[in-house]
Formats: C-alpha cells, sequence, structure tokens
C-alpha cells in the first residue's frame, strides 16, 4: 500500500457514495448528516466544531477514514471532560483547541475508524502527529471497536438501551415483566389515549413540512424552558428529512388534530436511534412517544437494539437496560495523561458497580443477563 493522509475541511470534499459505504447504515455520520450540519452552520469555526475529517488513500483510491473536528470547548459531546479542561488548564496548560472523533451533539454508539482496518494505524498516527504540533489530546466517543495503543485510555460509561428478544409484539415484551410494572406501563398508555392523544409513525421522506415545522418548535421550546437553544437550527433538519429520510421515523402526537408532540427516531439495519424530542406537559405523553412507541416500532421491523439517548434511570422501570458504552483518549502530556489514567481507574469501580446495581432493578420477573456489554 502506498498511504497518504489528507485532511479535509468539509465533507463536501469527499465523494458521498464512497463515505456512505464505509459505514454499513449508520446514520449519525452519513454524509448527508454531516453535510446538514456543515451547511447549517451547526459544525463551523463560529461554532467551536471545526471539520478536518482524515481520509487515507492509496495512490489515487480512498480506502479509509477518521471523522474528525478540532473543538475549541467540550459542549455537545455527552462524555464530560470539564473537569479534565479545568484541572490541566489550572496546571498551566492549553486545553482547547483538542481533537474529536465523534457524531457531532450524538451520543450513540457506532463505527469511527472507517473503511480498511490495514489503513487505520496510519490514521492514528497522524492523530500523534498533530497532538505533537499543538492539540492537547484526542477523544474518540462512542465507538463501537477497541482503539488499541499503549497510550490510549479507555473510559466506560452506562446508557439504557432496549434488546429485542425477539418478541412478536408489545404485550410479548411486557409478559416477563412483574405484574405491577406491566400494569403501570398499560397505565401510562390509558392515560395518554384517555386524554384524546394519537400518535402516528410517519416515515420521514413522508412527512409533510408542516409535521416538520411542528417538530422543530417542540424542539426547540425543550431548549427554552431551561434558557438555552438547541444545538440544530430549522435548515439542519430539513435537510435530514430531505437527504435521509429513509432512516428517521417522526412520531407526531395530536389532540384534537392539533400537533401537541413529536419525536424524532433514526434507524439503521439493526438499531433503532431515539435522539429528538419536545411537546406539551400531558400526562405521560412523553414515555409514549420517546419510549413505547419506538419499542413497537423496533418490534415491527426485528430491529435488535434502542437506544433512547443518553442518562435517564426513569428508562430502567421501562425495560431498557444499563449497558456500558466507552471512549478511547490519547492525551499528549505525560503527566496529566497519567493523572487522568489514574481518575479512570477509580471511576471505572464505580460505573461498574452502577451498572450492576441499575440491572438489578429491571422490571423482569426472572433476573437475566441481558446483553449490556
Amino acid at each position: 500500500m502506498n498511504l497518504r493522509i489528507e485532511s479535509l475541511t468539509s465533507i463536501a470534499d469527499i465523494d458521498a457514495g464512497c463515505w456512505n459505504d464505509w459505514l454499513n447504515g449508520y446514520p449519525f455520520l452519513r454524509h448527508e448528516f454531516l453535510s446538514a450540519l456543515e451547511s447549517s452552520g451547526a459544525t463551523c469555526q463560529a461554532t467551536g466544531w471545526v471539520p478536518m475529517h482524515l481520509v487515507a488513500w492509496d495512490d489515487q483510491r480512498p480506502i479509509a477514514a477518521l471523522p474528525l473536528f478540532a473543538k475549541h470547548h467540550s459542549r455537545g459531546e455527552y462524555v464530560f471532560d470539564w473537569g479534565w479542561a479545568d484541572a490541566f488548564e489550572r496546571a498551566g496548560g492549553d486545553y482547547y483547541p483538542k481533537l474529536l472523533s465523534a457524531a457531532p451533539f450524538t451520543p450513540a454508539t457506532g463505527p469511527r475508524l472507517l473503511g480498511d482496518p490495514r489503513a487505520h494505524p496510519a490514521l492514528l498516527a497522524h492523530i500523534d502527529q498533530l497532538i505533537d504540533q499543538g492539540f492537547s489530546s484526542w477523544h474518540c466517543l462512542f465507538p463501537a471497536h477497541q482503539i488499541e495503543g499503549d497510550d490510549t485510555l479507555r473510559r466506560i460509561g452506562v446508557q439504557y438501551h432496549w434488546h429485542n428478544q425477539g418478541y412478536a409484539d408489545f404485550a410479548e415484551f411486557l409478559a416477563p415483566m412483574t405484574s405491577k410494572r406491566r400494569k403501570a406501563i398499560r397505565r401510562e398508555r390509558r392515560i395518554v389515549a384517555d386524554q384524546g392523544i394519537t400518535l402516528e409513525r410517519i416515515a420521514g421522506e413522508c412527512a409533510a413540512d408542516a409535521d416538520i415545522e411542528a417538530f422543530y418548535r417542540f424542539y426547540q421550546n425543550t431548549y427554552a424552558v431551561r434558557g438555552q437553544r438547541g444545538y440544530l437550527n430549522a435548515d439542519a433538519f430539513k435537510q435530514m428529512f430531505h437527504g435521509m429520510g429513509d432512516q428517521l421515523c417522526l412520531v407526531m402526537a395530536r389532540m384534537d388534530q392539533q400537533a401537541v408532540g413529536a419525536a424524532l427516531l433514526f434507524h439503521d439495519a439493526t438499531t433503532l436511534y431515539g435522539r429528538y424530542w419536545g411537546g406539551h406537559q400531558l400526562d405521560c405523553l412523553h414515555f409514549e412517544a420517546c419510549y413505547y412507541q419506538g419499542i413497537e416500532f423496533a418490534i415491527e421491523r426485528g430491529l435488535e437494539r434502542f437506544d433512547p439517548g443518553a442518562q435517564g434511570e426513569h428508562k430502567i422501570p421501562r425495560g431498557f437496560a444499563p449497558t456500558q458504552t466507552q471512549s478511547f483518549h490519547r492525551i499528549g502530556h505525560p503527566g496529566f495523561r497519567a493523572a487522568v489514567a489514574e481518575f479512570l481507574g477509580r471511576e471505572q469501580g464505580a460505573v461498574e458497580r452502577w451498572q450492576s446495581d441499575a440491572a438489578a432493578a429491571l422490571p423482569f420477573k426472572i433476573a437475566t443477563e441481558d446483553a449490556a456489554t
């Protein structure tokens, strides 16, 4: 192989078909997804997300890639390193800019090193060169694979995922639960129906402009009540619906023919991803739109897993198992790397204990070892 590494300042600089072929359907690094973020202004110099994706070429043919951003803050990542940044800067270092390989604003596990594995060591070697040239560190968030290297630190976390055990329908999913939990979930669904709320699952390519606009208003309102603004603007969502609608499912909730809530789900051949939600404060609507509709969709499609997003211990009694996630970190300063390694050793024990305790709280009558690693 005659490898050279090129850094792209825009995803538009590589052919969409070639890039997407490396992803095996994973939606959050699709060319269309990254393009929507770039062209709408979500990932750019002004927002502190500067694209610099690495592509490995064998002569004139691109054979592998690593999505990459220069970051000037740690917002929108969901693997929190604010404490690391504070400690490094109090010691006189500059933590930012740092390097990040992740799906922007999206804590969903998936591929990160793409394409031909034989080129991956060259991509990682280029990362080390960039660190030597002035970046403090590199962080690879929610990869589906291991990252090797003596100086690579692994960090674990926990999310709550639903795993399909070959259920024929929602009732079969509920059957192994304790009677108390079955009744509670049925009651939550009945409360939604008794309020006169109807729900519809709309394939992304079939979503009407009015539904997309209503969803966006709900999405932004979710942030506005906390005095914030969502990372994505209306143009980004419109591009996603039009460019990759075959991987979107819009759950619309209506009362008296008026939209009262919406959830946006993404999916590939094996996994459903719950990403965005907003709506009126109506009893149990969040659980129905974000969780129960998703479970029904996953069962109908025969999907293996439903990842509804980060955090949320309230997912456990609704059948979402504590599932381990991971990230990998390369830090340039040897002393700081050693300090972070010591912290991660202590943190790992606490995370593993929490995962074990959370698994014991699952609502099923017979405790089973779920696919939680």
